[in-house]
């Protein structure tokens, strides 16, 4: 399949989804969710097939926790367990993505930067300031958690300063709109529900995933001629 096929057949099933969402089809919810993340390894897979790079696994790795916590949080509902077991499996998606970003920034001898470090404490900050007081007993996972992503984003920012400046955009971007769709939704679950909160997040999230696998498949599909076996 080319390409551009791939790509067009992940927005109609995030369109699907999020149509289920806005007419509450919670059957069609249940069914296409799923199935954003397992299309998107499928993508990464075809691209970098022929491509023998030991970045591949935490790629892969980050995409099938975030699989799963796709899966848990849909049953959230029925029971709180399953909100704090789909933040356990997006935290571990995320600490093979930050692997996956520091091997790159290694790989790349881009030095730390503290100016990035600076902008992640004001993010954190600032948002368990706004939500500490409504967390209730979910404060120790919720910080964990923020402490992750941030370290997440922090890492992404780095991207920006590798060779291949349009992976490494790409993958910014989607580090991007992952922390604005995680904190979307804890705005909208622990601070102040919103309306269109389910739509935004999850565009946000799937245009986030969307954004670092291509960015992931840019950086690794030039690199074919030095094989990475880290």
């Amino acid at each position: 399949m080319k390409k551009q096929n791939w790509i067009i057949c992940f927005i109609v099933i995030l369109a699907v989804h999020l149509a289920g969402i806005v007419f509450n089809i919670q059957l069609l919810e249940y069914l296409i969710k799923p199935m954003i993340v397992i299309w998107l390894m499928l993508y990464f897979l075809s691209q970098t097939i022929n491509i023998n790079s030991g970045l591949k696994k935490w790629i892969l790795a980050a995409l099938f926790f975030s699989w799963s916590g796709d899966v848990l949080l849909l049953f959230q509902q029925n029971d709180s367990l399953f909100f704090l077991l789909g933040l356990s499996a997006f935290l571990i998606a995320h600490i093979f993505y930050i692997v996956f970003f520091n091997r790159v920034r290694a790989n790349e001898n881009v030095r730390g930067n503290v100016l990035l470090l600076l902008i992640v404490v004001v993010y954190y900050g600032s948002l368990i300031t706004l939500l500490y007081s409504h967390l209730g007993g979910m404060k120790l996972p919720v910080l964990v958690y923020g402490i992750v992503i941030s370290c997440m984003f922090m890492l992404a920012m780095h991207m920006l300063f590798i060779k291949n400046k349009i992976a490494g955009k790409l993958m910014m971007t989607g580090a991007l709109l992952f922390v604005m769709s995680d904190s979307l939704l804890a705005v909208n679950k622990f601070y102040h529900p919103f309306e269109i909160a389910s739509v935004v997040i999850m565009i946000t999230y799937g245009l986030a995933q969307l954004f670092i696998v291509e960015g992931a498949i840019q950086y690794i599909t030039p690199a074919i001629k030095k094989v990475d076996k880290k």
